[in-house]
């Protein structure tokens, strides 16, 4: 039977970038996986549209219009806060001496540059951080995957 694997190769993808950065993969039926995913492939589909782009260059006249860029920044706060609910309970939970993952190593490393004052290790550059490992692994690795898979396909005999 025909399918298309770009769902699975995406959430595989996802899932391998989620247990570097949380030190966890998720299970993939449990809905805040699916929801990041459905925000994540979203925010894919809407950025192809003009309207963000008009956002990156007029962005406080583009504010007050309606449109898609309006759903784009719903949605990134959305990710936002699954991130955010993440790192709160990483802080909870660290242990110094042993770090679990990208989050951890990030927290300690905050926690070292706590008397600077020109640190860029704060909260919210872990959570840009992160949200661009999503970004740029996610979409760009599950599109390679996808793509080997159909040059496989058209030429069987090199396998």
């Amino acid at each position: 039977q025909p399918f298309n694997p770009g769902i699975f190769l995406i959430h595989a993808v996802s899932n391998i970038i989620c247990s570097v950065v949380f030190g966890d993969r998720f299970d993939y039926e449990d809905k805040k996986f699916l929801t990041l995913i459905e925000l994540l492939e979203e925010n894919n589909r809407l950025q192809n549209s003009i309207q963000p782009q008009l956002y990156n260059f007029f962005p406080n006249v583009m504010e007050y219009l309606p449109g898609p860029h309006q759903k784009l920044i719903q949605n990134i706060e959305k990710v936002d806060q699954f991130t955010f609910d993440i790192i709160a309970e990483h802080q909870k939970t660290l242990d110094p001496t042993c770090p679990r993952d990208f989050v951890d190593a990030f927290l300690n490393k905050m926690e070292q540059e706590k008397g600077n004052g020109h640190s860029e290790f704060t909260v919210e550059t872990l959570s840009r951080t992160t949200l661009d490992l999503f970004l740029a692994g996610t979409g760009t690795t599950s599109i390679t995957l996808r793509h080997g898979l159909l040059i496989l396909l058209k030429y069987p005999e090199i396998v």
